[in-house]
């Protein structure tokens, strides 16, 4: 009677050097036994990002930040950056650095909310001036229109926060707020974009005002004296590690999708199919926040999981097409619907409602929710029955 079914996996602490791929597949056995199940062809075995780069040892420091700022803009004594999230997991050890290498900061907000829906503050504070013909503004401007913004779900004012960060470097803090991220070129030539998924476009708008323009993926896209590094996405992905320690999105992933799949084939002659996953890209519906900080959601995954669904909605068969039907004869008229369907049921009605987002996209919405962030010790996941429907 079982659907889909997805199972958290206790795993060990990974230290640097750790065989991730012998550790994930252990850790998958012991589970079977333990709670009296078994791998399945098509089974899906997920493991965290921060596992994988915890094992390969991609982490930084706040002095490779640093230097690498200084090297990117020449040494420029003033660094403008352009729409960053409001985290003090995410973004918090990135300022650091970037403040231990200049003199000025100057930081521009997208308000009311940034770029993944932390809100800059109480929305009841932004309605009244929503459609306001006044959009940018300095500092005092805006803390006399809005007021002083706090975060409402974790109390952080974080023009606070970050200011305290970037003088604790003795550096200058300057803030200015606004969604066009033209308004930066008001107050500095040198700029690093912050935002993760708009990165290429602000970039782009910038660098066509004859500014010197990078992205944070282009901060420790390679090493620095012999730190980590992210060759495509620099310090996007990265974590708060320690005080002085920044952990990176992992690289090289592949071969460890690809190692899983490979040996349990070996052991147990079955195909699974496995990839690694990050956040995923879901939105609370309450607080309006985008759960993707990370550039992706899968670095890597084996080639079962490319491709997004194709899938009838049962639903719309039973009130259209079989609404005559009842009972076993509704059931099996269904499954021969299912089994017959085209391959591509792209703007057909019959497939109105379901979900065309990448296969990964969305299993990685379901690791993510199913291993949490916090305590849970469940940074593997083994889904089972995903690509099982109806007919079968």
């Amino acid at each position: 009677m079982a659907g889909v079914i997805s199972r958290g996996i206790q795993g060990p602490i990974i230290r640097e050097g750790d065989d991730i791929v012998d550790i994930v597949v252990n850790s998958v056995y012991a589970s079977e036994k333990e709670d009296n199940y078994t791998l399945k062809d098509r089974d899906i075995i997920a493991v965290t990002e921060s596992v994988v780069a915890r094992a390969q040892g991609n982490y930084v420091t706040v002095d490779h930040v640093a230097q690498d700022i200084r090297a990117k803009f020449n040494e420029a004594k003033k660094v403008g950056l352009v729409f960053p999230i409001l985290s003090r997991n995410r973004f918090s050890m990135c300022l650091k650095g970037i403040a231990r290498a200049v003199e000025e900061v100057v930081i521009l907000f997208s308000y009311p909310n940034d770029e993944v829906g932390n809100p800059l503050m109480a929305r009841s504070a932004y309605v009244p001036h929503k459609y306001s013909e006044v959009t940018s503004y300095q500092e005092a401007d805006f803390i006399a229109t809005f007021g002083s913004p706090v975060h409402p779900f974790t109390g952080v004012n974080y023009l606070d926060f970050y200011r305290e960060v970037i003088e604790s470097e003795g550096a200058k803090a300057t803030f200015l707020f606004s969604n066009d991220p033209r308004y930066i070129t008001t107050a500095c030539d040198n700029i690093l974009c912050c935002d993760i998924h708009t990165r290429n476009e602000t970039r782009d708008v910038l660098k066509a005002m004859g500014k010197t323009v990078y992205t944070l993926a282009d901060i420790l896209s390679a090493p620095v004296d012999g730190s980590g590094y992210h060759e495509k996405y620099g310090l996007l992905g990265s974590n708060k590690a320690t005080e002085d320690k920044l952990k990176l999105f992992p690289r090289d992933c592949q071969p460890v999708v690809d190692g899983i799949q490979a040996r349990i084939q070996a052991e147990r002659g079955i195909r699974v199919e496995a990839m690694v996953y990050g956040d995923g890209a879901f939105k609370d519906p309450v607080g309006g926040i985008w759960e993707l900080a990370d550039p992706v959601v899968s670095p890597a995954y084996t080639e079962g999981l490319s491709g997004r669904p194709n899938e009838l909605k049962i639903k719309f068969l039973a009130d259209n097409d079989f609404s005559d039907l009842s009972g076993e004869e509704l059931k099996e008229a269904i499954r021969k619907e299912i089994q017959t369907k085209d391959s591509d049921l792209v703007g057909s009605m019959s497939s109105e409602g379901t979900t065309p987002r990448q296969y990964t996209d969305l299993l990685g919405s379901l690791c993510d929710l199913t291993s949490g962030s916090g305590d849970k010790g469940t940074p593997f996941i083994v889904i089972q029955n995903y690509f099982t429907n109806y007919a079968e």
